[in-house]
């Protein structure tokens, strides 16, 4: 056989080539800035440098983003983006720590992004987009990256990447053997946590994907019920991390409200009377804390009006009896879904 001139190892990409990419949009959100302002920067000052695609796609590496994240601090302490653009690295950080603000190294730029979300279902991506889902929040989530479905998103992962907080999946018709592809989208985006939002499923389904800890719900109709949604999903991640910048409104001592009550009080005691499947008698624990805290909010409310003088440390209960609320109303939803049993009626009226 006569010898050709192939060669007989495939090139491999370069480490560079293997970074994850970033497009303008996403790189704006982790920022906290317009896309207008990013481009801006791109093209007139040539702060930074991302690749072009064939398409006309920019897409940026984790250093420019961190760079993008730094330069975004500076600019806001006062500095002219015009005389930071042709500095590097290090003498970009050299003025943040001069002004005593230099961010922590660390393998993706999380130091200046919220919360981190990869939605899965373009309907849900395009109501995350309207402005009543996240009204009342200090810091609304960024979305990172959109798909179709869980094959999509588990292929477009680098492995790379950094990890996300939440990997927030719709899906019309939940289906019994849809776990292992939600916990292979999970691990492959390395995501902390999963959420399901789901139109229609079988008690089977739910039951499963609770177990899996992921949390399940059936995907609210109501703008600012999806936003309390995630707000107590974030809620309970952050609880763990106080000093987390995408802390709920009652936790960053914001004036904005906790969302209104999901269930009253007659449904959750009617809940905590029912039989449980559970050893313990954690399912009525639960329904019952939420009817004290629920009262304990409605009271410091009350206060706060009947007492000028201690006004401020009223509302500040306030706030953070809501907060709590949230987070027991959250774990009521798991509970429920546990157990296959329906959710307790919604408060037809809220309570602030």
């Amino acid at each position: 056989m006569a010898p050709t001139n192939e060669p007989t190892d495939t090139p491999r990409p370069s480490p560079a080539s293997q970074q994850p990419r970033f497009r303008s949009g996403a790189v704006a959100r982790m920022a906290g800035m317009p896309v207008s302002t990013l481009r801006i920067w791109e093209q007139r000052y040539q702060a930074v440098g991302p690749t072009t695609t064939p398409t006309g796609h920019r897409l940026y590496t984790s250093a420019d983003v961190e760079r993008v994240g730094l330069l975004r601090q500076l600019t806001e302490q006062g500095h002219a983006i015009g005389s930071l653009a042709g500095l590097g690295m290090e003498q970009l950080q050299s003025v943040a720590t001069s002004l005593g603000q230099a961010p922590s190294r660390t393998d993706a730029p999380q130091h200046f992004a919220t919360t981190q979300i990869v939605v899965v279902g373009q309907a849900m991506a395009r109501r995350l987009q309207r402005t009543a889902v996240f009204r009342p929040w200090a810091q609304p989530p960024q979305v990172v990256a959109v798909f179709d479905s869980l094959a999509e998103a588990t292929q477009a992962a680098t492995g790379t990447q950094p990890p996300i907080d939440l990997l927030l999946w719709q899906v019309s018709g939940l289906q019994d053997g849809d776990l292992p592809e939600l916990e292979t989208a999970q691990q492959a985006w390395r995501a902390r946590s999963a959420a399901v939002a789901y139109r229609f499923a079988g008690a089977a389904a739910r039951k499963a994907m609770a177990g899996s800890g992921a949390v399940v719900v059936r995907e609210p109709a109501d703008d600012a019920a999806l936003g309390a949604w995630l707000w107590s999903l974030t809620a309970a991640q952050a609880s763990t991390t106080p000093t987390h910048p995408w802390l709920p409104p009652a936790l960053c001592f914001t004036d904005s409200p906790a969302p209104a009550r999901r269930f009253d009080d007659a449904s959750l005691t009617e809940f905590a009377g029912q039989p449980s499947g559970m050893a313990c008698e954690c399912p009525s624990h639960v329904a019952e804390l939420l009817i004290q805290i629920a009262g304990f909010e409605a009271y410091c409310a009350d206060c706060t009006h009947r007492s000028p003088a201690d006004a401020e440390l009223h509302a500040y209960l306030h706030r953070v009896a809501g907060a709590a609320r949230v987070l027991f109303e959250t774990a009521l939803e798991r509970v429920a879904t546990a157990e296959g049993r329906p959710l307790p009626c919604a408060a037809q009226s809220p309570i602030r």
